[in-house]
């Protein structure tokens, strides 16, 4: 019935309607947590737990650590975000790859995280690494600021995956990439651990980020139970300049 007897005189009229409205339509785009509470133990993370566990032989893409940057492409002044960052194990290779005049975005939704991968840099003399804490929505990247977006183990803890994907995409310059590691969502090589863990398989990963824009450009034969996905920003395929 509100549908079929607001007219554009009565939201004239009554301006106070119409922002109601709007705040109604915008609630209703709003994108719905796909996994609710999946980062909750991330909150408060041990610092030291958790390297072992991220840093340690055995993990696929810790034992493939060299070749997965060597894949990535990265070189000297590049500026890099390694969203998910963790420990910080792929920034600090990062950090060291585009040196000179390049910068790694150590990004997390965890202080603990950025605040010990940030230490952990300036142990190992890396200056070229700045921390940023991110929320579940957007990765607190200004635009047009980077040439790669590096989420290792990442994606599949997105809880608004078109929200974030949307924050990659402004934070992309022209002729950005966007590489997607993540766990192969299939029985015959995945745990039960990653079967019950992990929300989508490869292809429907793909699916998420071209409907978000990005086009595929590399489906990289690198890991076994992981996928290495590379993707450029849409604008690309227009030519855009």
């Amino acid at each position: 019935m509100l549908g079929t007897m607001i007219t554009e005189r009565h939201l004239l009229r009554f301006p106070c309607l119409l922002a109601g409205l709007l705040l109604v339509a915008a609630a209703a785009a709003q994108e719905q947590s796909v996994r609710p509470g999946i980062n909750n133990h991330f909150m408060d993370p041990d610092w030291r737990q958790w390297v072992n566990t991220f840093e340690r032989p055995g993990r696929e893409v810790y034992d493939r650590r060299h070749a997965i940057v060597a894949a990535s492409q990265v070189r000297p002044g590049m500026d890099v975000a390694d969203i998910g960052a963790g420990t910080g194990l792929f920034t600090r290779l990062f950090a060291t790859a585009v040196e000179p005049g390049g910068t790694v975005y150590a990004i997390d939704i965890a202080s603990t995280f950025v605040d010990n991968t940030l230490r952990s840099s300036r142990e190992q003399g890396l200056s070229n690494v700045t921390g940023i804490v991110n929320t579940a929505t957007d990765t607190g990247l200004p635009a047009s600021s980077i040439d790669l977006a590096f989420l290792t183990d990442t994606y599949h803890h997105f809880e608004y995956p078109r929200q974030m994907l949307a924050s990659i995409d402004q934070a992309l310059r022209n002729q950005g990439r966007l590489i997607i590691i993540d766990f192969r969502r299939d029985p015959r090589v995945s745990t039960n651990w990653v079967m019950g863990h992990v929300r989508g398989n490869k292809a429907q990963v793909i699916e998420e980020v071209q409907a978000a824009g990005f086009r595929l450009v590399a489906d990289k034969a690198l890991l076994r139970t992981n996928f290495f996905l590379e993707f450029v920003k849409a604008a690309q395929q227009t030519g855009e300049q």
